[in-house]
């Protein structure tokens, strides 16, 4: 236990002691003025509502998706499980290039979102795609076939069957990706910095902003507002696993 405390404080807790030290710096009056300037809060709005749009279509097809490489055999199925995985082993720079290069202005499919909202939506979607689909993959390989032939003699449907008795099983499996993939999303730099131009009060995601604070000199304001990120995400971060908790509450009793 000493040697884990130990640890997480040396990683985490005073990292982020540090970080609040510095947000301070500037006294109460200089962090309000930095995270209420008119950028940073346009910044915060457009990373906080694609971040929630990420985890929106995630859940959805990032379960779709585990659905088919569980229940489904087809040719180059292995090869579909490695594609899932690139984008952790991927530099995000590189993917933002290769973003950039696909659906740029000289992208060879014809369709140019570069700097826009959607190219921010595209590159967090492209980071994140992995997190749903690993977590609920675990749940249905161990998830109990009979429970859906035991509700389909009944003469439940595939839909009624999915609802009652898979989907209850999936929530806190797919709670658990949505909170991985908003993590990331929020906090995404290297895959959003080319490909979204970076315009303020259009495209200019959060971290973005702060990269241009530092190099601006102003680290006490750059870290006023990684503190309100990291807040936001704190507290998102327990909803949702008060959520998971309350989900499997019967399973615990």
């Amino acid at each position: 236990m000493g040697l884990a405390t130990a640890y997480l404080s040396l990683i985490v807790l005073l990292p982020l002691a540090a970080l609040v030290w510095q947000a301070g710096k500037g006294g109460r009056t200089g962090f309000w003025d930095a995270v209420s300037d008119p950028q940073a809060v346009s910044a915060l709005k457009l990373t906080l509502a694609v971040s929630v749009g990420v985890c929106l279509v995630n859940a959805v097809m990032g379960t779709i998706i585990a659905w088919i490489l569980v229940r489904d055999r087809f040719v180059g199925q292995g090869v579909v499980n490695a594609i899932i995985d690139l984008p952790f082993a991927l530099p995000t720079i590189v993917a933002g290039l290769t973003l950039l290069a696909l659906y740029g202005p000289n992208g060879p499919v014809g369709i140019n979102v570069a700097y826009s909202r959607a190219a921010v939506l595209l590159a967090l979607l492209f980071v994140t795609l992995p997190f749903v689909i690993r977590t609920v993959q675990p749940v249905l390989l161990e998830l109990d076939r009979e429970m859906e032939e035991a509700a389909a003699s009944l003469g439940a449907g595939p839909l009624l069957t999915f609802r009652h008795v898979v989907f209850p099983n999936l929530f806190p499996a797919i709670l658990s990706g949505v909170a991985l993939a908003f993590a990331r999303a929020i906090g995404e730099f290297g895959s959003v910095v080319l490909i979204s131009g970076n315009l303020p009060f259009k495209t200019e995601v959060a971290s973005v902003f702060i990269f241009g604070r530092i190099e601006s000199g102003d680290a006490p304001g750059a870290a006023a507002v990684s503190v309100v990120i990291l807040l936001i995400s704190f507290v998102v971060l327990l909803g949702i696993g008060a959520l998971r908790r309350w989900t499997t509450r019967h399973d615990r009793a």
